[in-house]
């Protein structure tokens, strides 16, 4: 049912731009009102969540740790798997962030004839993962050539790399073809899978589509029907600059692709894509385990009245005594 919802979700958003530029000619609202309006809602849904994240109560030390914790200087500690200090922590945190160390690592179970349990590794899953958001972020920063003039020497550095083997005229980027593989993989992984598919919703479903979407649009623009590139540039400096224009010449596939954009804005910081800055904020990844050599005071704790065990006796004794319970006064 999630799959078929997120599909049909996907379609529709693609109709709503080919009726409103196509038969109603809205271009500007498509190219400078929503693009303008996700960015909004982008902005002031990251702040919302983090500041969230970031005023919700931590009261212990709850760090998950693999490995020997310090202790005494003859015993060696592993500061990466139990960290004891803020270099620790910052290594950890750049393993994980950066080639998803914890994935890596992780293991699947399942239960085949006799009955056995049988362990096995996710190395595929953490593949496509790392290949996914790498690219994406190329991808990304790639397309900065769009929003700047003159273009920053590092665009123009990774736009080099990832055109290598000039693939094609123009050149067939190698992170477009990572990207849609990376993406199809992770969601044929949930209709393959019947456990995966069982519990998969909606949720699951609908960013994938719409990455995918992105991914396969761009291909089309830059391979098949080709846009204007200088209108293109046209309209993402005048975006960038707060001085929209809507050009000739760009074509019903550039508004597909960056309404689609849009939505995945505005979508990312009220969805599970919002990992990308929870990680930062995770208490069992960004804490040192140092309870053996720092003593941690619980900072929400407030006064309150307490009732002693001598007050509790001083009031109860008497019936205490008639009910035969010992009283450490007589």
């Amino acid at each position: 049912m999630g799959l078929w919802f997120s599909l049909f979700s996907i379609v529709i958003l693609v109709l709503l731009v080919v009726g409103g530029v196509e038969v109603f000619s809205w271009d500007s609202l498509f190219g400078v009102l929503i693009p303008y309006a996700a960015f909004v809602i982008f902005l002031i849904g990251i702040i919302y969540r983090v500041g969230k994240w970031a005023k919700t109560p931590v009261p212990f030390r709850i760090p998950t740790t693999c490995g020997q914790h310090k202790s005494h200087p003859w015993i060696k500690a592993n500061n990466l798997e139990s960290p004891y200090n803020s270099l620790g922590v910052i290594g950890r945190m750049a393993l994980e962030v950066l080639f998803f160390r914890s994935l890596f690592r992780n293991t699947r179970v399942e239960l085949m004839d006799g009955p056995r349990l049988v362990y096995g590794g996710t190395k595929w899953l953490w593949a496509a993962g790392l290949a996914f958001h790498w690219s994406f972020l190329f991808i990304v920063i790639r397309h900065l050539r769009f929003f700047t003039e003159p273009v920053p020497f590092f665009v123009n550095l990774l736009e080099g790399m990832d055109g290598l083997f000039e693939i094609s005229v123009p050149t067939f980027y190698l992170t477009d073809i990572v990207i849609i593989s990376a993406v199809t993989y992770l969601f044929l992984r949930r209709v393959v899978i019947p456990q995966l598919r069982y519990i998969s919703l909606a949720a699951d479903y609908f960013p994938l589509f719409l990455i995918l979407s992105i991914a396969i649009t761009g291909v089309l623009m830059r391979h098949f029907y080709k846009v204007d590139i200088l209108s293109v540039k046209e309209l993402a400096t005048g975006l960038s600059t707060l001085n929209p224009v809507t050009p000739e010449g760009v074509g019903l596939l550039f508004y597909i692709h960056l309404f689609l954009v849009s939505i995945l804005l505005m979508y990312l910081p009220f969805s599970k894509l919002m990992h990308m800055g929870g990680v930062f904020l995770s208490p069992t990844r960004n804490m040192a385990n140092n309870n053996r050599m720092v003593r941690h005071v619980n900072p929400w704790n407030y006064p309150v009245k307490v009732h002693t065990y001598e007050e509790y006796e001083d009031d109860f004794r008497v019936k205490m005594k008639n009910a035969g319970l010992p009283v450490e006064k007589e």
